[in-house]
């Protein structure tokens, strides 16, 4: 398929209460309202596909971007392009989720990750946190760095609730990630967790909450999974 032919099949999957639903969680135009399922649909008959997946980002459609994380492929997106895609990632599924996906999954994701969340903008920042949180989900333990990561839990125990509000988000999502994924630190991420605390995100009057990360933790250890690791961080 090309991008035109794509766009094209976007616009008739879109859905006027999906739109307005994204759009009442950040999304702006242009977009059609495509819903997830409907973009895996067109993912099963381009697989993945690394020129195909810029052009569709280029698009600035949301529809476009989201299937762009989607498609792309891990093993030719370089730091440029993604630098590139966190910039423009103007709202939080974008910047929280299809961007730090693809690049949890790249080998450099470990370094870009600690890039963005010094970054005083929160579309880079929080993103930063996602793309730490996904790649302790897909690599095996002897391949992280447990000492960056006890000291990234110690950096967001102090600064997470002065933090931006979607920066303050991902932070909490990066603590329940860790506990999750790397037995070795489940302990010194539930001491952070009951730290932190209850969380406060402005989540735009939807009906969205915050995971309480003692709790969500502690529900993962009771089911057996800590550190089982994911394929891809991307779903």
């Amino acid at each position: 398929m090309t991008t035109e032919e794509i766009m094209a099949s976007l616009e008739e999957m879109g859905n006027d209460q999906t739109k307005k639903t994204l759009m009442n969680h950040g999304a702006q135009e242009p977009m059609f309202g495509v819903k997830v399922q409907d973009l895996k649909k067109v993912l099963k008959k381009t697989k993945k596909n690394h020129e195909l997946s810029l052009e569709l980002y280029a698009t600035g459609n949301s529809d476009a971007m989201y299937l762009a994380g989607l498609m792309a492929d891990e093993k030719q997106i370089t730091k440029e392009q993604l630098q590139d895609w966190v910039e423009k990632a103007y709202w939080y599924f974008l910047y929280e989720y299809t961007v730090p996906w693809i690049a949890a999954d790249t080998e450099f994701g470990f370094e870009l990750g600690l890039e963005w969340i010094k970054s005083d903008k929160e579309n880079i920042a929080a993103a930063g946190w996602s793309t730490l949180a996904g790649y302790a989900g897909v690599n095996p333990d002897e391949k992280l760095d447990t000492d960056i990561y006890t000291q990234l839990l110690d950096q967001v125990g102090e600064e997470i609730h002065d933090a931006q509000n979607r920066v303050r988000y991902t932070m909490n999502g990066f603590v329940i990630a860790i506990g999750t994924y790397i037995p070795a630190l489940t302990d010194k991420a539930q001491e952070v967790a009951a730290k932190i605390g209850k969380v406060k995100v402005n989540m735009g009057g939807t009906a969205c909450k915050v995971p309480l990360a003692t709790e969500y933790i502690t529900k993962v250890i009771d089911k057996g999974r800590v550190g089982k690791k994911r394929k891809t961080a991307r779903c």
